[in-house]
């Protein structure tokens, strides 16, 4: 006989939203993160149990109220009953092997020239060839706008600021991560990418 929901561990309910994010393809983790602004209804950065499952229906991932609560309960470090944007999604995003964490470190120090652990306009400059851009080939967009697009797509969904920390890149790159099945693939992709 099937254990019921009560028996579920909270790994169990975090794997399921998880895999329902990851469906959504590789910036399925990202586009929930989106939707924390809409959750988080007092503008608290953090989101109890009743901001976590509004959310969760707004988002379109199927969550009972009993896997909400243990999600909420594995992520809730202190205690609080609330739960830290960065915390849910360092517990959302799938686990990186070291090999794959290191190359996408590398790829970030090569983009943060200035070293400062923020990636920036400044620091894409000369790193990222934006004349291929076909929205700047068409005269559309300037580098500028270039730039800020590339950085928008690695950036917080929640606090879109034009910079881009390595937390916001392995959170990018770890749904990347999660459609390739070997660590020696996806190493070679980025190498590749990023000309490391």
């Amino acid at each position: 006989m099937a254990g019921t929901p009560q028996d579920a561990r909270p790994c169990d309910a975090i794997e399921k939203l998880r895999l329902q994010c990851l469906a959504r393809g590789a910036a399925g983790i990202k586009g929930l993160a989106r939707t924390f602004r809409i959750m988080d209804d007092d503008g608290s950065k953090s989101l109890d149990l009743q901001e976590l499952m509004k959310g969760l229906q707004s988002y379109g991932v199927s969550v009972s109220r009993e896997e909400a609560q243990q999600i909420l309960s594995a992520v809730d470090k202190d205690g609080g009953g609330t739960i830290d944007f960065s915390e849910f999604l360092e517990a959302l995003r799938p686990p990186l092997s070291c090999s794959r964490r290191a190359v996408i470190a590398a790829a970030f120090r090569k983009l943060d020239r200035s070293g400062d652990g923020v990636v920036t306009i400044q620091d894409l400059q000369g790193v990222y060839d934006a004349t291929q851009h076909p929205k700047l080939r068409s005269g559309e967009w300037s580098e500028e706008r270039v730039f800020h697009s590339f950085l928008d797509s690695f950036d917080s969904p929640y606090d879109k600021d034009g910079k881009v920390t390595l937390e916001e890149f392995v959170n990018y790159y770890s749904g990347v991560s999660a459609s390739i099945d070997t660590d020696e693939y996806f190493v070679t992709m980025m190498r590749k990418a990023w000309r490391l």
